[in-house]
């Protein structure tokens, strides 16, 4: 049928429009047209309204205003126009003839722009501290009209226009508008709603044509599929208790056990809603205050863990909707437990569909190529120095902490981001201003980004991943540090040192312990200068690195009695705790991201299952005990909080320290890390008052599957003086054990039977 045909009394046949010149013509069906309102929709000439619309395919439009539709005139290209008598400023729509449907709808050009002056401004400044809320896409009402507003950052573009499923993936009808000087494309889009996929048709200073996902999409396809999903929350929240008390303390005087899960793996299957029942029940039975997200931002390749992101502003889809994540995250705040997430400011993949040279151009990374580059990894580092970039990373990290109330970020690889010379040759890399090797854009975007989230979200924590002596990474950034540039800001900062050398000196045969005694205690000498976290993470038991326990020297027996003690060192040691999951129960395998921990060993069928649960009744007492004696976590980052009473038993491999709590009785942590059984070993403690010491802690313990060689308790306290100390104890020390004495017997932990995600027998 000919779409020209008169089918009522109310249609018309539109006259003739005036003709476009030929270089807006030419723009326009070139998707290099900076203004399509300008041209397109509803305009007053002098003989009428003048209406341009662009339907590739299509083989008729009618405009309708009112009760009566115009037929318009096929200009070829796709474009039809005409001229119709109507009031310009009524709303018109379009009905579309194709060969197999008829579309109708509002016009999309008829619109004007939904972004604000203020919102550019603020943008153009790097000021705009919920950028999510002006770019991406945003289902909303405009004019009375329901769809969705697409707006992009793409200053070196001759053109952008939006391609999705709605339109086929043709993106000609939807040539985006250019708001000036910002940079910003835009386009309002009637009838577009959640769930719709798009993408970014992008023509390039040169000419050249790309496509691009929305680098602010809050949603996109799982991967291996590379496209943008509208997205428009519903969620309701159901934690308000724990977001209006989290900041009644600091983290840095609060208890703070961290159980670093990667999601994808740590149920290989499983989505967050899942995870949200099963993953909460498990962190919670074993006591953990925290869970650590590695990255579930958006990623093209699972092998990367997350740590290549393509989608900042999305959780993956891997796993479940924007909405299924929060559902996660609200149900460990129900519980009690804190919700940290890493995140990777540092550096982007190369992926052609994502932000690399995102315009045409090099825009989220440096012009240089030479400095764009990442040595190792084969990506690109951002362009910290330009201000919309670093309002994208700054917003960034306040989105997920306001949008999926997340407790903190732990921030990836800061020292690449820290220095100019980082894996770079000599002669590769710019000296700064001043001659030095500090990245001072770097440092500025990180100040900014934890002074911006301090200010905005009372009770988050930010934790640095920075494995150099940069001074004051923890030191509020209003405060004199390194070099004269102030603090970076920082909550806490991972204490990778310890790590380091903790399991270089218990890697080593016991016998050869005393000649490397100082791996042991050196981190005393400076565990008061930042915020410490001590890790033991993913990091620690990949890449051929092995498992913790598969580290430890000797048999399987003295494997596992080192790795009890080694975490009830490390659970006393001064600084919070982090522990990689499948480590609380001596996980033996090396971290498959594919396979995810083996559940399997805590199944009452499996020979060794009760060496297994041992070990994860002993993280389970840790973190009960930890959180229950002020002494290990109040003072943390105060040297009063801290005292040898044994530094120097290398012969022995004895160490013995006490942690202090402020208005409380001190607890005594004595270490022994040789194969043996000590008796009669002599320990200088302070005088207490009750005159007497229990034994609270026993990694020994026959029911973490150990030999149970213990002290009788309570001990009486000597009036013998030791090493500097009033008093002394003398003890029994069991072989490769730690002990934990307090002058006050703590209650005894309460019956546990660890389990596994799968159930109570761990299947």
């Amino acid at each position: 049928m000919a779409v020209a045909e008169v089918t009522s009394p109310a249609t018309r046949q539109a006259r003739p429009a005036p003709p476009l010149n030929a270089a807006d013509r030419d723009r326009l069906l070139h998707g290099e047209h900076h203004d399509p309102h300008s041209v397109l929709g509803a305009h007053q000439g002098p003989a009428g309204v003048v209406v341009r619309c662009l339907r590739p395919h299509a083989l008729g439009v009618h405009v309708r205003v009112g009760p009566t539709s115009w037929v318009l005139h096929d200009e070829g290209g796709g474009l039809f126009t005409g001229t119709i008598a109507a009031d310009s400023t009524l709303p018109h729509r379009l009905r579309v003839t194709y060969p197999q449907a008829v579309v109708e709808g509002d016009d999309p050009y008829r619109f004007p722009p939904t972004l604000g002056e203020l919102d550019l401004h603020l943008f153009s400044e790097g000021r705009h501290e919920q950028l999510w809320t002006v770019l991406g896409a945003h289902v909303q009402e405009h004019q009375g009209v329901r769809g969705t507003r697409f707006a992009v950052w793409a200053p070196n573009a001759r053109g952008v226009r939006v391609r999705g499923d709605f339109n086929h993936w043709d993106g000609t009808a939807l040539p985006m508008r250019s708001l000036g000087g910002s940079g910003v494309w835009e386009l309002f889009v009637p009838g577009i709603g959640a769930g719709a996929l798009y993408k970014f048709e992008i023509t390039g200073p040169d000419g050249t044509r790309v496509e691009r996902a929305d680098p602010m999409a809050r949603h996109t396809q799982p991967p291996p599929a590379t496209a943008s999903v509208v997205s428009d929350s519903q969620y309701t929240w159901e934690d308000e208790h724990w977001m209006r008390t989290r900041a009644d303390r600091p983290a840095h005087t609060a208890p703070m056990s961290v159980y670093e899960v990667h999601l994808a793996s740590w149920r290989p299957g499983a989505t967050y809603r899942e995870l949200a029942e099963e993953l909460t029940a498990y962190v919670t039975e074993l006591g953990f205050t925290h869970v650590e997200l590695m990255p579930v931002a958006e990623h093209p390749f699972g092998g990367s863990w997350g740590y290549q992101v393509t989608g900042f502003y999305a959780p993956t889809a891997r796993l479940g909707t924007p909405d299924d994540f929060k559902y996660l995250v609200d149900a460990l705040h129900r519980a009690g437990v804190g919700v940290l997430l890493d995140w990777v400011p540092g550096h982007f993949p190369r992926d052609e569909w994502a932000l690399a040279q995102f315009d045409g151009r090099p825009l989220y990374e440096p012009q240089d190529p030479a400095q764009a580059a990442h040595p190792d990894w084969g990506t690109l580092v951002f362009d910290f120095g330009r201000r919309e970039v670093r309002n994208f990373l700054v917003a960034n990290a306040v989105y997920w902490c306001e949008e999926f109330h997340l407790d903190g970020l732990r921030v990836d690889a800061v020292a690449s981001m820290l220095y100019l010379d980082y894996s770079r040759a000599e002669g590769t890399w710019t000296p700064n201003a001043h001659g030095g090797r500090e990245n001072l854009d770097a440092v500025a975007f990180l100040q900014e980004m934890n002074a911006t989230l301090y200010r905005r979200c009372p009770g988050i924590v930010t934790v640095a991943e920075e494995s150099t002596a940069w001074d004051g990474v923890t030191r509020p950034t209003d405060q004199p540090a390194a070099g004269g540039l102030g603090g970076l800001g920082f909550g806490l900062k991972w204490n990778m040192g310890w790590s380091h050398d903790s399991l270089a000196y218990l890697a080593r045969d016991p016998v050869h312990r005393k000649h490397h005694h100082h791996e042991i205690t050196f981190s005393m000498a400076y565990a008061h200068s930042e915020h410490y976290v001590l890790p033991l993470s993913h990091d620690d038991v990949v890449h051929g690195k092995r498992s913790l326990v598969s580290k430890m020297p000797g048999d399987w027996w003295q494997q596992r009695a080192t790795l009890r003690a080694y975490l009830a060192f490390m659970w006393a040691h001064p600084g919070k705790k982090l522990l990689f999951m499948g480590q609380e129960f001596a996980q033996g395998s090396e971290w498959s991201e594919t396979d995810g921990p083996p559940w399997w060993a805590l199944d009452e069928a499996h020979p060794a299952h009760e060496d297994h649960r041992g070990a994860q009744r002993l993280v389970t007492d840790l973190n009960r005990r930890y959180v229950a004696e002020s002494a290990l976590w109040e003072h943390d980052s105060d040297p009063a909080g801290f005292s040898w009473a044994e530094a120097d038993a290398a012969d022995d491999n004895v160490l013995a320290f006490l942690r202090h709590s402020p208005d409380g009785e001190p607890l005594l942590a004595v270490a022994h890390f040789a194969p043996v059984v000590r008796d009669a070993y002599r320990i200088g403690v302070p005088q207490v008052a009750s005159g007497a010491w229990h034994e609270v802690l026993n990694t020994d313990e026959t029911r973490y599957g150990g030999s149970g060689v213990r002290n009788e308790t309570p001990l009486p306290q000597e009036s013998r003086a030791h090493h500097g100390s009033p008093a002394s104890l003398t003890l029994r020390l069991p072989p490769l054990a730690v002990l934990w004495l307090s002058p006050t017997s703590l209650a005894p932990a309460p019956p546990h039977r660890p389990s596994g995600p799968f159930g109570a027998t761990g299947k």
